[in-house]
């Protein structure tokens, strides 16, 4: 099963390192990693997006808590979240049929074409895994893929409540 686990940590040199190294040891795979500062500068979170069952991911919280560096550590799949990815991606748009059929999926998917070529477009979409997914389905049936790269997933939980030292 696909876990999001969201970190608060010190912002301290070597301490994402920390983190990776034990996912590393433990033969953890790590999906995607996303790290950057809160609106505390002295703190970091990380969103790690990974996969296992409930006794992998308990084992994974109790390794993590028992860093120095590490205040929190929330599974956010298991709560209520919001969860957002960006994906940039380049597609053949040699003709203009095809042109208007890529151009037609970024409009019904929220995307925008942030860059033209003679005959490439850069289309750009901000969502959850499943929809990029999606996104990426109806693309390969109207072009081919040049490149792709995405951000990785960043979570935070909805409501009142927030992670917190």
């Amino acid at each position: 099963m696909r876990r999001i686990l969201s970190i608060l940590l010190e912002n301290e040199p070597g301490s994402l390192s920390r983190i990776v190294g034990l996912f590393s040891q433990r033969a953890y795979n790590i999906d995607s990693l996303t790290v950057g500062t809160t609106a505390d500068n002295t703190l970091s979170r990380i969103t790690i997006t990974t996969h296992g069952d409930d006794r992998v991911v308990e084992q994974i919280t109790k390794q993590v808590n028992k860093l120095v560096d590490v205040l929190k550590i929330i599974d956010l799949t298991e709560v209520p979240h919001i969860e957002r990815e960006l994906l940039l991606v380049k597609v053949f748009a040699k003709d203009e049929a095809t042109r208007a059929a890529v151009t037609r999926i970024a409009d019904v998917y929220q995307g925008s074409i942030i860059d033209m070529g003679k005959q490439s477009y850069t289309l750009q979409l901000l969502s959850n895994a499943e929809r990029l997914e999606s996104f990426l389905d109806m693309l390969r049936h109207e072009s081919d893929i040049i490149e792709l790269v995405r951000s990785g997933a960043v979570g935070i939980g909805r409501g009142d409540k927030a992670l917190k030292g």
